[in-house]
Parts: structure tokens; C-alpha cells; sequence
């Protein structure tokens, strides 16, 4: 499998790309205004100690105090299960890091478990797990990276615990050794702050997006990363040739005048991701709802018939709907609950090669996935780690027509409301006439399929009513106005 890492770079927002085998998996947006504040560490106050919730909020300088949940507060000696008030009071100061960030109403959601990621390792202060990465599947290999871990943290006297990370695999003792001493000098260099600081503070901040790139998504498959920028370009060369040595030769600087999202049609990719249809190439599709509590995923057969039977058809449809399925989650950032609805199939073994397949594809993401039991209604149920907010709450706002919701009142729903306030109005006020105001569309119909309607109306209540066109109404909007 060939990778390609595509850096797009203007003033007010980065863009990278994943491309595996021409095709596009991920993509990443930080804008300048609002970057995300996931690894940020900080000082804080508590502000409000919440016993019924064992939670309490934090003043971190944030919009919005921030939540941190009695389960995510570090004892130092292991113990567990404790009360919130045994554990945090109201004006004291904690040392906190962002989990996740602030998402709609929510405020970000901390911890004191810290964890500070380098190239191949996690260190985690507060604990004294030494771990590796569950993609590491070579017992051999996982045996060799702990014992290693293990005495490199000795001879440096560092404290704490340490988990390799996927990109460790395969990795010399030396390369693990200046990671772990990059990450001894950067905790030394918080502490520090953490001390002098007097009140609520920003004590670390995670690299911005391109540098994050490099760092999480650039492993051994990875052939190249083109970037338009100059100065990113160059801070990227320099930050690899620290900290990820074998990519730093694969960084290129892109100055080609067709746009860079423009070589594997990232814009379109984009365009498509934001929409709640997707087309299999069988002719079959995906429809994906992306609601607060969860994101739905149903699969449809469409127009395909396929060549056999339908047990055939079906069982072809949700194998491609799989790999489908999986892309979309990682191009779109879908997190939280995740239920899939796949066409029924009544073959046992058809059952199990799809939940095979689902497992296979979700292998491959860089966020962690959990597949839960097939409900009893034949619906897949499954989580995905969500940090950031997806692509289309990145890029999109509520729709102010229908507020949201994807629909809008017809204009013959319209119509009738407007008799009903025409009566309401003319029954309560004085007046010698009415006018209606509502869109374009309404007002059509109230002079032809409702025309009728509104003369009986206009006969009832013994009063002419007058209707007035207004385009920047929508279909929903009117008002009856007493002249």
C-alpha cells in the first residue's frame, strides 16, 4: 500500500490530505481562528465541585468552563473509585490536559492523566504503565519494545509510564532513546511553568496541523509529502530531521500553479463527504445522519440486481458497503455511536465474511474503533474514538431555513397556517383590510391551487386580504399585518 501526505497552507486555515492508493482517506482542517485545543495542557482552577455528577467544572481561560469527571482525576497511588470531593475543591489549582474539545454546547472535556505524545512513544507522568500499541500484533515484538521502554526510562531516571506507539514497530533502542529524552526535556520545561505560574494558564500547546501530520500520520508507507507553503516546508524538513529522520527526505515543496487539493481531486472528495448520499459503484448507496447522539448508516441496494440471486446481490452490496463505510468514517471524522444498518442477509457465513471485512477495513484507522455485538434487530453497533469535531461541523453551519433540521414546511402547510392566523387576526382586531407576506412560493399557491380557499375565507370574514410577494421570506415565514 503507497501513501502520499498532501499540505495545503494559507493564512486563515491548513488542509492535509491522507491519499492511499490514489484514493483519498482522511482529511484535516485547522483553522488559524479557532485551532483545536486537543493535547493543550493547562493550569486551572476549579470552579465548581459537582458531588451528584462526581464531576466538577474548570476555569482553564477557555469560552466555556471545561468538565473534568471524577474517573479522569489522577490519585498518584492507584486508587480508584473515590469521591469527588476526596479529590478536588472549589479554588484550587490543577494541572489539567484537553481531551476533547469543545463540541456544540459542550465545554472541552480534561484530565489530569496526562499523556505527551513524540514520534515513536507516549509519556504519561501521572502513571506507571509501560505499554505498546494493540496494532503491534508481533508478541516477539512487543516483548522486546516493554523490556526496552523499561531499561531506557531506568538509565535516564525518568519516572512515569510510557506506551509505544504503532509507529515504533521495528524501531532501534537509540531512535526510542532521543524520543524519550526529548520527552524528559519537554516535561522538565512544564513542571517549570506549571511552578512559576500564578494563576490559570496555558503551560503546553500540540503542534499545529502540519507538523501534527508528520508526526502521526507519516510511517514507513508513506512515499512522499508535498507541501505549498515555503516556510511550512521548511519547518517541516526541520522538525523531521529531528524527530522522524526517515521522512525528512520525502518531504517535498509543491510550487505547481494547479492547486494541490486539485491532484487526487481532494476538493470533490471534500464536497462529496458533506453530503448524505453516497454512491456505491454497484449501483447500490449509503445513506449517513449525522445527529448530536449518534450517526446512522443504512445500506441500500438501489438499482442493483446483480447476476445471481438476491442473497448474492445483497451479500456483494454490504461487502462494498464496508469498505465504504469505513473510508467515510475516517474522511468525514465520525466519532461517538455509530449504527449500521446493512440489508439483511440470511446466510450465517455471509454474516460473518461482512463483520470480517468490517474489522479488516477499521484495522486500518488511525482512531480507535470498537465493534459491539450485532443488535437483535440485525443493526451493527459500533464507537469510534471522536477528539475533534468532524468535517462537516468544521465546515458547515445549521441550516438557517429549515434550523437544522432537513426539511422545510410545504408550501400548501404554509398556506393553510396563514387561514388559521387570517381568523385569528380578523376575530381579536379592528381593521378594514389584511396583508399577507410570505415567499414567492406561498404566495403562487395561494392564487392558484388555494385560490378558492381564500376567497371563501376573504367572503367569511367580510374583509378584502391582499397578498404581497416577499423573496427573502422563506417557505415557512408570513405575517398578516392589519391595514
Amino acid at each position: 500500500m503507497s501513501e502520499e501526505i498532501l499540505i495545503n497552507v494559507t493564512p486563515p486555515e491548513t488542509r492535509v490530505a491522507l491519499i492511499e492508493n490514489g484514493v483519498v482517506q482522511e482529511v484535516l482542517i485547522e483553522r488559524t481562528a479557532s485551532r483545536g485545543l486537543v493535547g493543550n495542557i493547562y493550569k486551572g482552577k476549579i470552579c465548581r465541585v459537582l458531588p451528584g455528577m462526581q464531576a466538577a467544572f474548570v476555569d482553564a481561560g477557555l469560552a466555556r468552563a471545561a468538565f473534568l469527571h471524577a474517573a479522569d482525576i489522577s490519585t498518584g497511588n492507584g486508587e480508584r473509585n473515590l469521591d469527588i470531593t476526596q479529590l478536588v475543591r472549589e479554588g484550587s489549582h490543577v494541572v489539567v490536559q484537553v481531551v476533547k474539545d469543545p463540541l456544540g454546547t459542550k465545554g472541552a472535556r480534561l484530565t489530569t492523566n496526562l499523556s505527551i505524545p513524540s514520534r515513536y512513544l507516549v509519556y504519561m507522568p501521572n502513571s506507571s504503565t509501560l505499554g505498546v500499541s494493540q496494532k503491534v500484533e508481533d508478541e516477539t515484538e512487543r516483548k522486546r519494545l516493554k523490556e526496552a521502554l523499561r531499561q531506557i526510562a531506568e538509565e535516564l531516571e525518568m519516572h512515569g509510564g510510557f506506551i509505544a506507539r504503532t509507529a515504533a514497530e521495528g524501531i532501534d533502542e537509540e531512535a526510542l532513546r532521543t524520543d524519550m529524552r526529548f520527552l524528559k526535556s519537554l516535561w522538565s520545561s512544564i513542571q517549570e511553568k506549571a511552578a512559576q505560574a500564578k494563576g490559570i494558564q496555558l503551560l503546553h500547546e500540540d503542534l499545529p496541523l502540519a507538523l501534527r501530520a508528520l508526526r502521526d500520520l507519516a510511517g514507513p508507507e508513506v512515499e512522499r509529502v508535498r507541501i505549498d507553503s515555503r516556510s511550512t516546508w521548511e519547518k517541516a524538513v526541520q522538525f523531521a530531521s529531528r524527530f522522524n529522520k526517515e521522512i525528512a527526505s520525502r518531504i517535498e515543496y509543491y510550487p505547481g500553479e494547479r492547486p494541490i487539493f486539485d491532484l487526487y481531486n481532494v476538493e470533490d472528495e471534500i464536497q462529496k463527504a458533506l453530503a448524505r448520499r453516497v454512491e456505491l459503484k454497484s449501483g447500490g448507496h449509503l445513506i449517513i445522519d449525522q445527529t448530536e447522539a449518534m450517526t446512522t448508516i443504512d445500506v441500500n441496494t438501489g438499482g442493483f440486481v446483480g447476476h445471481h440471486n438476491l442473497e448474492e446481490t445483497i451479500f456483494k452490496t454490504n461487502l462494498e458497503a464496508v469498505q465504504a463505510i469505513c473510508r467515510q468514517l475516517r474522511l468525514r471524522n465520525l466519532g461517538g455511536i455509530i449504527i449500521i444498518d446493512f440489508i439483511d442477509m440470511k446466510e450465517e457465513e455471509h454474516k460473518r465474511q461482512v463483520m470480517r471485512a468490517l474489522e479488516r477495513y477499521l484495522a486500518k484507522d488511525h482512531a480507535r474503533t470498537t465493534i459491539c455485538e450485532v443488535s437483535s434487530l440485525g443493526l451493527v453497533e459500533m464507537t469510534r474514538k471522536r477528539t475533534r469535531e468532524s468535517l462537516e461541523h468544521v465546515l458547515c453551519d445549521n441550516c438557517p431555513t429549515c434550523g437544522g433540521r432537513g426539511y422545510i414546511k410545504t408550501a400548501q402547510t404554509t398556506c393553510y397556517e396563514i387561514f388559521r392566523e387570517i381568523l385569528r387576526e380578523a376575530r381579536q382586531f379592528e381593521s378594514k383590510s389584511l396583508l399577507v407576506l410570505a415567499s414567492p412560493e406561498v404566495i403562487d399557491r395561494l392564487l392558484d391551487e388555494e385560490s378558492q380557499e381564500l376567497a371563501e375565507l376573504e367572503q367569511f370574514i367580510g374583509k378584502p386580504i391582499r397578498l404581497q410577494p416577499e423573496s427573502l421570506y422563506t417557505q415557512e415565514q408570513y405575517d398578516v399585518v392589519l391595514v
